[in-house]
């Protein structure tokens, strides 16, 4: 008789409640379909969740910049001039690392080309922080610079620390 009522009360509880045993409804608003655009049109689009957050390098970018208005100090004249040129002198090294990267990844037939190649992206690199490094002078004292560099370096380092980790906690 228990197991009878036991099955019943399951029962009533099951008709009752309108979203079952762990299972959740959830309204899924749905665009009407549109006669002139095609499915993959529709899909192609980019909702405005995704116009609002920033592209995932534009977050790091925005991080690192945060990272050293904190370790510079600087004044107000200073920053004004200085963060332009900084944006711009990471989108020249941005450009170059990318261009290197494709090179390395490249399975090419010539490898001497593709060793000359990257040493040519090198020399790139070093050529755009010396030509930094000098307009950087003319708005920081060498000071600065200094701590500049080592705190780019120390975040470059921090942040690949905790990529490995959450690599290494992910099971890769």
């Amino acid at each position: 008789m228990s197991k009878l009522l036991r099955y019943i009360l399951v029962l009533v509880v099951m008709v009752l409640s309108r979203e079952g045993f762990g299972q959740r409804r959830v309204l899924v608003p749905v665009q009407p379909f549109n006669q002139v655009q095609s499915p993959v049109q529709r899909f192609n689009q980019r909702s405005t969740r995704t116009q609002v957050k920033p592209a995932g390098g534009k977050r790091i970018q925005v991080v690192k910049e945060n990272f050293l208005a904190q370790r510079l100090d600087l004044t107000q004249a200073e920053a004004k001039a200085f963060w332009p040129l900084y944006r711009q002198y990471s989108q020249e090294l941005t450009a170059v690392k990318i261009l290197k990267r494709i090179n390395n990844s490249s399975a090419s037939t010539d490898g001497a080309k593709q060793v000359d190649l990257d040493l040519e992206y090198e020399t790139k690199l070093v050529d755009i922080k010396k030509r930094y490094r000098d307009q950087f002078y003319k708005i920081l004292p060498p000071e600065k610079v200094s701590v500049l560099y080592k705190s780019e370096k120390e975040f470059n380092d921090e942040a690949l620390r905790i990529l490995t980790e959450r690599s290494v906690r992910a099971g890769d």
